[in-house]
């Protein structure tokens, strides 16, 4: 299907636009990641959103979702790993699956974490962001998994069952982690991809884990890893007063766009740019 707009990021920022894009009779499709993987539901009071004193960010972020579920809001769950444009339209990776919209809006909330050593020259040479998108490569191989979102045991396990020989990083061992995986205890300013042409394995502190791959499966990649040309400014998407970020038919909101990281701002911002996302939608079709 080819959806008017597609949002990346079910957040408050995600969510307010796409329920201005419904309002104005457009088809949306959300993708995002598991609620616990989001900043808000992981707060335990949100004290400053004006009508809803004391309320817990997963029970705020649960009438978000509820107001979008009645607008009929379609949700996918998975990690986005690119964008690409293509005439007048967009071609999303998602895991790996590929969706397709008319105009894109990017809320994909703060980016936490300097690249790892090693990531950005060895991505696709044995860097991957997805276990199930190229665990098959890696069959009978070994591989290390730093897991960053609440779907990286899954994705774990999924590689265990594929053959791979997995060890897992993470600050404390999960819960749903296979008992026959590996863990090594390690935070991302500890990490050191290895290999010139090819990754051959990862440093962990004083830890050397010889492997063929390395899956970094964070919550969500950064704006500018998904998509060429996207201009950055301070380390922010840079977006107009129409919240247009510098490719066509882009918009942004949200921290992705904002130091000030307040929910109230978040949905006011997705609320614009829903709005201009669709006023932009009208044009075009106006024109077609």
């Amino acid at each position: 299907m080819n959806y008017d707009a597609i949002v990346i990021g079910g957040g408050p920022a995600g969510l307010s636009a796409a329920v201005q894009l419904k309002k104005r009779n457009k088809s949306v499709l959300v993708l995002c990641t598991e609620m616990a993987d989001s900043a808000l539901a992981k707060a335990a009071r949100v004290e400053n959103y004006l009508g809803f004193p004391e309320i817990d960010g997963k029970t705020l972020l649960a009438r978000f979702m509820s107001h979008a579920d009645a607008l009929g809001v379609v949700y996918k769950k998975g990690r986005v790993l690119q964008i690409l444009p293509q005439n007048d339209s967009f071609w999303v990776g998602v895991g790996s699956d590929m969706e397709q919209s008319n105009a894109i809006v990017l809320t994909t909330g703060v980016q936490h974490g300097d690249k790892i050593p090693g990531e950005r020259t060895l991505l696709g040479a044995g860097v991957s962001y997805c276990a199930t998108c190229d665990g098959m490569l890696y069959r009978g191989k070994d591989v290390v998994v730093v897991g960053e979102s609440a779907e990286a045991p899954a994705e774990a396990n999924f590689l265990l069952e594929l053959g791979c020989k997995v060890t897992y990083i993470a600050r404390v061992r999960p819960a749903q982690l296979h008992e026959r995986i590996a863990f090594v205890a390690g935070t991302r300013k500890q990490l050191r991809i290895l290999g010139e042409t090819h990754v051959t394995g990862l440093q962990v502190a004083e830890t050397l884990l010889p492997c063929a791959g390395v899956f970094l499966l964070t919550a969500a990649i950064a704006p500018t890893d998904l998509i060429a040309g996207l201009t950055l400014q301070d380390g922010l998407v840079l977006i107009d007063r129409d919240m247009q970020t510098s490719v066509p038919g882009v918009f942004a909101a949200g921290d992705c766009t904002e130091p000030l990281h307040q929910v109230a701002k978040a949905v006011g911002d997705g609320l614009a740019a829903g709005q201009k996302a669709a006023e932009y939608l009208d044009r075009k079709a106006h024109h077609a």
